[in-house]
């Protein structure tokens, strides 16, 4: 015990910036609790998918194209408000959403728990975040065009 006095007293600057940085953190998690926004990791984004969950992909239709998760639907970021209704009316369906690495998914978490849906998640690092994962990603996207073309060609 004298020994972490004696430490205390020789680094009061270190140890003051051991005590600030460990309320920053706190606060920093406590207001985000607080704000109802929850990243989740690509193993627990996993486990949403598997019961069900809804994964809604905020990119553009050619980031979506290149490689998206299985059953994803893609409703860039822009157009999210206005498409709100397709998500469908059950509101308390879990709901995945992914973009490039993270960021811009809390901004649409925020958007559909304002709108009502009550189990919203991003997930953390996005499609960069669930590559280096290692899951599966399906690229390119049948389109109803390409679809018919193939019927034709037949």
């Amino acid at each position: 015990m004298d020994k972490i006095l004696e430490f205390t007293s020789n680094n009061t600057l270190l140890v003051g910036a051991l005590m600030v940085s460990f309320f920053v953190v706190i606060f920093s998690e406590l207001r985000r609790k607080a704000s109802g926004l929850v990243n989740v990791e690509a193993n627990d984004a996993v486990k949403l998918i598997n019961n069900d969950a809804v994964v809604i992909d905020l990119r553009s239709a050619e980031a979506y194209s290149s490689g998206h998760i299985v059953n994803a639907k893609n409703i860039p970021s822009d157009e999210l408000e206005t498409r709100l209704e397709a998500l469908g009316h059950d509101k308390s369906t879990a709901i995945v959403a992914v973009c490039d690495a993270g960021m811009s998914s809390t901004k649409a978490v925020h958007a559909m728990r304002t709108a009502g849906f009550e189990s919203v998640y991003g997930l953390k690092g996005g499609m960069t975040g669930w590559s280096q994962a290692g899951f599966p990603v399906v690229t390119g996207k049948k389109t109803k065009a390409k679809k018919q073309k193939n019927k034709k060609s037949k």
